[in-house]
């Protein structure tokens, strides 16, 4: 049991970066034709419901603290005299912000993930992997054009 959840969690985390990035946007659970394709119950969707609203506030305020480090940096890199001491702590505190979104983002991913079944997460899996952007919602796609 122990090694299966260890391999469970290598996976998860192996596939996080990728996944997090092509996860429709949104409440993907509530969309009627991932409810279809995935089979999701109502239980399924009412302990997703549950797992984002945990994590939102959290989220929200770790991308605004990404969002203000940018901000910090970008105004740091636009003086006309370059403190590159200054610029290194505002980066390490960015990189830091980051890192915090990132974990709270995979302690959210991690969490769906027990939502559902293996069968489910490699449909879902399969699914993006073969749809790609058609399945990202229209925030995603604007966030992708805005890099």
């Amino acid at each position: 049991m122990r090694a299966r959840l260890a391999f469970a969690v290598v996976l998860v985390m192996a596939f996080a970066a990728s996944a997090l990035a092509q996860l429709p946007a949104g409440k993907w659970w509530r969309r009627p034709e991932i409810i279809r394709q995935l089979g999701l119950t109502e239980d399924q969707q009412t302990r997703l419901d549950t797992v984002f609203r945990g994590a939102a506030n959290d989220l929200i305020d770790l991308k605004a603290e990404v969002d203000k480090r940018t901000i910090e940096l970008r105004g740091d890199l636009d003086q006309s005299q370059l403190n590159r001491a200054s610029i290194q702590k505002v980066a390490e505190r960015l990189n830091d912000a980051r890192s915090r979104l990132f974990s709270r983002e995979l302690s959210m991913l991690v969490d769906m993930r027990g939502v559902l079944t293996d069968d489910q997460w490699n449909r879902m899996r399969n699914s993006l992997d073969v749809m790609g952007p058609r399945m990202l919602g229209n925030g995603q796609q604007r966030n992708q054009r805005n890099r």
